[in-house]
């Protein structure tokens, strides 16, 4: 078992920037992949960005391409993203998860732990 556990939502302006992170626990050997996604009100939950939990190319969804940056800290079972630009329609619960796959990260069935998620908001 993983536990993810994600924390620095809240409530920003356009523009704004915010800083999630996600702290890893119990068999962190057994995944090979981090990823956040975010789901919105009526909407399914979808990609954001992707991170080897050993290093190597990052991935992120178009719309977060150039706005926001995945990291992992392997030391402290920590991965971050940082969100700038903020924009009203990034606004959502952001997850973070866990996958033992290196292949469709960008795929929501491709992870089998997920965290409980943390509100975004940002207001225009």
């Amino acid at each position: 078992q993983v536990q993810l556990v994600e924390s620095g939502g809240g409530l920003v302006q356009a523009g704004g920037s915010l800083r999630l992170s996600c702290v890893a626990s119990g068999r962190t050997g057994s995944y090979a992949t981090m990823g956040w996604f975010r789901q919105a009100p009526g909407k399914q939950r979808e990609f954001v960005a992707s991170i080897p939990w050993s290093g190597g190319t990052t991935y992120y969804a178009d719309s977060a391409k150039g706005r926001f940056t995945i990291s992992r800290d392997k030391a402290k079972n920590t991965v971050d993203l940082q969100m700038n630009s903020l924009k009203p329609e990034d606004t959502a619960v952001y997850y973070c998860g866990a996958s033992s796959s290196v292949w469709n990260t960008d795929k929501t069935w491709a992870y089998r732990f997920w965290g409980q998620g943390t509100q975004v908001t940002v207001s225009s």
